[in-house]
Formats: structure tokens, C-alpha cells, sequence
């Protein structure tokens, strides 16, 4: 049992130590707000009463050269060069302090004796450097970091010396340092992985990917390593060139076949992104080599969704549906068979017009889930079918039940996000606006923008509208188009444009009537609505999408580049702040026959 004094004791160490950290608080954040004399007050106990912590002798450090008290800078180094007669790093902080005051002679002095202590131990070569660096002596940096590998070649320098060489903007050799360690040890891939990805963007046509494909390539011819193919086939990921990354894979698999990991991951990638080509070719690869009975279901229920993509004739579609029945006669209703069963409900509602069917098959699957994940899962996809046949109050229902069950998670916010949606479609648009509020800050970038796109669409077609006749029957037509009933959808957009004309929601029923043309293929139909919001409604938000998708259809659709490259150019000089202008660049370059290897 403690005793009076000793409770007193500790009361008062407990105070001390809160106030202790509420004061180191509060420096850092006038630090960080650049008002550096309230920062000295706080951080001259603090320094004194922890010497040894580096991170308030730098702060302190820097208040005062920011208030141009070099003589005080002077005193603290000194008296910590005192009480540490061996941390030679701060000959480069003293050296740095007469740099500031234009004592440049004195300052390469210290640097200079900062660098003898290099040559003398090569480990500290690293407290040196980065000392350098945090006080912008690039070349000092890099310097003590060569010196201590030269005189030390077990050291580790190449990650430090990279980094420096990036922020030089030197990317050739940032790059090669970087390679050069995973040459030296293959362990060092992930890390090396997530530093390069900071330069790395996914235009293919961007001088920063062409370098370092560049550097990989030849390293892969004259020092053939898997690490060379796997960085490789990421940057191909990154730049959604999913064909050549396989092939990547492929070189690696026949060097290793015991893992198709990776080929999964290629297939799954270009299936998410809609090139079916390269995903069939993963899922058949990987169907004719796997011996295992869960990879080979994941592969077949994977191409007989492509096929469902792929199928545009009644026949087709009739042979994809007796293919899913055969597989699930083969592998039974069973928990490993729940992807299939969901991939086949989506199938039949979607492309096969049974949803009924549908939602038996997910209600009897329902009972097999797993986990809370999985089952929350099966409900969305079960919620989404019975919004397609306007069974809005039960969707609603399943959607909030996920939303309780995962709350916090992914899974949950796109149930969230689905009320929103099915609020909308009702025509309860406050109710959707409240939903879509919480989502803007969603973890998912993917339904954050969806929210902000729904809930843009909501506010700027109610603010001025109390009767809101306008976004209900948009509204109507966004759930035709939703459950395929595009040319219901069609004529719901032109009673819309024909009742509400200069209203604020004409562009937006201009923009999905045209995606609804060229769902049903009439192009020259969807040409002529993009020109109508880009020629008569320039100041739309949809500007530049009207733009980007105009170009696309006369790329892919109308065979007439000439025009496709006037709309992407259009985009790239007029909207430089478009979410579209990295395509945009690249697609116009590619049409004007830039060949870059």
C-alpha cells in the first residue's frame, strides 16, 4: 500500500512529466507555425534538462538562426561540444552557423574537420551525412557518405547517397543507387520498391519512367535477376500496361514455377481495368499450370466473368450461363464456392435478365459466409440486385446492416455511400446529402469521389429548385440507365432537356444521355450532346469531360484522329487542372506518332 508521502511523491512526477510533455506540445507546434522567439521560451528548459535529445538541440538550434541570434547558436554548440566532446557531427552545425553569416572560410573549416572524423571512423559517416543533409550541403552529404563506403566497403551508404541524388534532381543516379543495393542484396526490394515510387507516375510516356525503364532493362540484359523482371512488371502495373507486365511474369514463373502469386495479381489488376485480353491470358496460364483445386475455381470463375464482358450476342450469353451451371454442378454449394455463386448471381442479373434467380442463389449463399466481411459482401451485392428491381426498402435495410456490422470499414462506407445512392434514386435527397456528407473523407479515395460526385449533383440542383422536379426526374432516368434500361432512360433525359432547358441540371442530362448513346451505339448521337455542353455550356464543370470523352470516341469509335488529337490538346491547354490531362498527354502523343521506347 503506497503512503501519504509517497502518494504525494508520485502525484507531483505524474504533474511534472504532463506538463513536461505539454510544454515540448506547445513548442513544436509555435516551431512549426515559424514563431520561433515563443519557441525558445519553451525549448531552452527543455534542452537543458534533456542535452541529449536531438530533436530540441536542433529546434532550438534553428529558432535562433531564424531570429539571427548567431552569437546564442555559437554558445549552444559550443557548450554541447563540450559536454560531448565526441559527437564530431557538430563541427558541421558550428560550421553551418558561420555559413549563415556569409563566414565561409570559418564554416568550410568546420565542414572540413566534420569530414576527418569520416576518414578516421567510416560509421560515422552516417550522423555526419545526415547532418549535411538536414542542413541543405547536398555535396558534403554525399561526400561523407562515399568516403565512409570507400574506406568501409560493408557499409550501407547506397539508400543515403540515392536520396540525397534525388533531391539534387539527379535521377540517373538516384536510380542506379538504388539498384545497386538490391544488386548487392535482393532483401532490400520492398523498401527500395516504395522509395522509387515517390518518382514514379503512371504515364509511360513521363521522362522519369522512360529513365529508370531505361536502367532496368539494361540491367536485365547484362545482369539477368528476378529482381530486375519484378521491379519491371511493377512499373508496367503502374503505367497499366498489364500485357507487358505479364510477360515479366511469365520469365519469372518459368525461372520459379511454384508461385503464380504474382500472375494472379497481373490477371485480377487487368480484369479490374477492363483489359480482358491480358486477364484471359493470366487466368488460362495460370488454369493449365496450378495443381491446386482453390486456384483453379478463382481462375475459371475469373474468365468465365471476361466472357460474360465479352458476350454481345443472345447465343453467347446462353453459352456463359450453361458454363457457370456446369461449374457449379462441378464444385457444389459450398463455402469455397461463394466468388462463383456471386459472380453468377451478378451475371444473371445484369446480363441475363433473372434477377429473381439472382437473389435466391445470394440468399441461400448467404448462411455460408465466413466471416462478418464476407457475409457484409454477399449483402451488398444482394442490396445492389434489389435496388435493380425497385426493391428499395429491403436494400436499405442490408445496407445499414453492413454499415453496423463493419462499422469503420471499407465495406461499410460503400454501404453508406449506397444509401446515399438508393436515397437519391427514391428522390430523398436530404437524407442522401446527410449520408454523402461523412463520405468525403472517406479511406477510400474511389467512394470519397463517387460521395463528392452525387453529392454535387444533389446541392447544385436543389439550392434554387423547392419543388426539385428537375433532379427527380434526372433522377428516374439515372435508375433506368442503373438497371439497363437504357432507352426508357434515353427518353426520361429528353423530357429533362426539353421541360428544364438552361436549368442547372442540363448538362448533367446532356452528359449521361451521351454515355447512354453509346451504350446502345449511337455515337453520332452521343457526338453531338458532348459538343452541345463543350460549344453552349463552356463554363460546366463537365467541361473536360465532355472533352476527354468526345476525343475517345472519335479515337475509338468515329476513326477520326485528327479531331480525337484537337479534343485532347483542347484539354491539355485549356484545362490544366483536369483529372483527365495525364491521359489526355499521353493519348495525344501517342497520336501524333511520338516513339518512345
Amino acid at each position: 500500500m503506497i503512503s501519504k508521502k509517497g502518494f504525494i511523491f508520485l502525484f507531483f512526477n505524474f504533474f511534472f512529466y504532463f506538463a513536461f510533455a505539454q510544454n515540448a506540445q506547445l513548442a513544436n507546434s509555435y516551431f512549426r507555425n515559424g514563431e520561433y522567439e515563443k519557441a525558445i521560451l519553451l525549448y531552452k528548459p527543455l534542452q537543458e534538462q534533456n542535452p541529449i535529445r536531438q530533436d530540441y538541440f536542433k529546434n532550438l538550434l534553428i529558432c535562433y538562426q531564424q531570429i539571427d541570434d548567431y552569437d546564442m547558436a555559437n554558445e549552444m554548440i559550443r557548450r554541447n561540444m563540450k559536454l560531448f566532446p565526441n559527437q564530431d557531427y557538430l563541427n558541421v552545425e558550428l560550421g553551418y552557423n558561420y555559413q549563415l553569416q556569409d563566414q565561409f572560410d570559418k564554416a568550410k573549416t568546420y565542414y572540413e574537420k566534420a569530414i576527418d572524423a569520416v576518414k578516421k571512423n567510416p560509421s560515422f559517416g552516417f550522423v555526419i551525412g545526415q547532418s549535411f543533409r538536414k542542413n541543405h550541403l547536398l555535396d558534403y552529404a554525399l561526400l561523407s557518405y562515399q568516403i565512409a563506403k570507400e574506406l568501409n566497403p560493408k557499409l550501407n551508404t547506397e539508400i543515403y547517397e540515392a536520396q540525397i541524388y534525388g533531391e539534387k534532381g539527379e535521377l540517373d543516379q538516384m536510380f542506379n543507387s538504388y539498384l545497386d543495393l538490391i544488386d548487392k542484396n535482393e532483401k532490400y526490394y520492398p523498401t527500395i520498391q516504395r522509395y522509387i515510387a515517390i518518382f514514379i507516375t503512371d504515364d509511360k510516356y513521363d521522362k522519369t519512367n522512360i529513365l529508370f525503364r531505361k536502367l532496368l532493362l539494361k540491367r536485365a540484359q547484362n545482369n539477368p535477376k528476378d529482381a530486375w523482371n519484378i521491379l519491371l512488371s511493377w512499373l508496367y502495373l503502374q503505367q497499366k500496361e498489364y500485357g507487358k507486365a505479364l510477360v515479366q511474369e511469365k520469365s519469372l514463373y518459368h525461372r520459379n514455377p511454384d508461385n503464380l502469386e504474382r500472375i494472379i495479381e497481373v490477371g485480377t489488376l487487368s480484369f479490374e481495368n477492363k483489359d480482358y485480353d491480358t486477364s484471359k491470358k493470366s487466368f488460362d496460364l495460370i488454369l493449365e499450370h496450378t495443381p491446386d483445386q482453390k486456384t483453379k475455381l478463382q481462375a475459371q470463375t475469373y474468365l468465365l466473368q471476361i466472357s460474360n464482358e465479352l458476350a454481345s450476342t443472345k447465343n453467347e450469353l446462353n453459352e456463359v450461363d450453361k458454363s457457370f451451371q456446369n461449374l457449379l454442378d462441378q464444385y457444389g454449394l459450398s463455402t469455397s464456392t461463394i466468388n462463383l455463386q456471386m459472380a453468377y448471381a451478378n451475371f444473371l442479373s445484369y446480363s441475363f435478365n433473372q434477377p429473381d434467380k439472382a437473389i435466391k442463389i445470394l440468399n441461400n449463399v448467404t448462411p455460408l459466409a465466413k466471416s462478418q466481411f464476407q457475409k457484409g459482401k454477399i449483402q451488398i451485392e444482394l442490396a445492389n440486385i434489389l435496388v435493380f428491381t425497385n426493391q428499395f426498402n429491403q436494400a436499405l435495410i442490408l445496407y445499414s446492416q453492413v454499415q453496423t456490422n463493419l462499422k469503420n470499414s471499407v465495406l461499410a462506407q460503400e454501404a453508406r455511400f449506397k444509401v446515399a445512392q438508393t436515397s437519391y434514386f427514391k428522390g430523398d435527397f436530404q437524407w442522401a446529402q446527410t449520408q454523402l456528407k461523412v463520405l468525403k473523407s472517406s479511406t477510400s479515395q474511389l467512394i470519397a469521389n463517387d460521395a463528392l460526385d452525387l453529392s454535387l449533383l444533389i446541392s447544385n440542383n436543389t439550392a434554387n429548385d423547392s419543388i426539385q422536379d428537375a433532379l427527380k426526374t434526372y433522377a428516374k432516368a439515372d435508375l433506368l440507365a442503373f438497371q439497363n434500361k437504357n432507352i426508357q432512360a434515353i427518353d426520361t433525359l429528353n423530357v429533362v432537356l426539353r421541360n428544364f432547358k438552361g436549368h442547372a441540371i442540363e448538362d448533367d442530362a446532356l452528359f449521361k444521355q451521351a454515355e447512354l448513346f453509346i451504350r446502345t451505339e449511337d455515337y453520332s448521337l452521343a457526338k453531338l450532346n458532348y459538343l452541345k455542353i463543350i460549344q453552349n455550356i463552356p463554363e460546366s464543370i463537365l467541361t473536360d469531360n465532355a472533352c476527354f470523352q468526345l476525343a475517345e470516341l472519335y479515337n475509338s469509335k468515329l476513326n477520326d484522329p485528327e479531331k480525337a488529337k484537337e479534343m485532347y490538346q483542347k484539354i491539355i491547354f485549356e484545362f490544366p487542372s483536369s483529372i483527365y490531362l495525364v491521359d489526355a498527354r499521353k493519348k495525344y502523343r501517342k497520336l501524333r506518332g511520338d516513339n518512345i521506347q
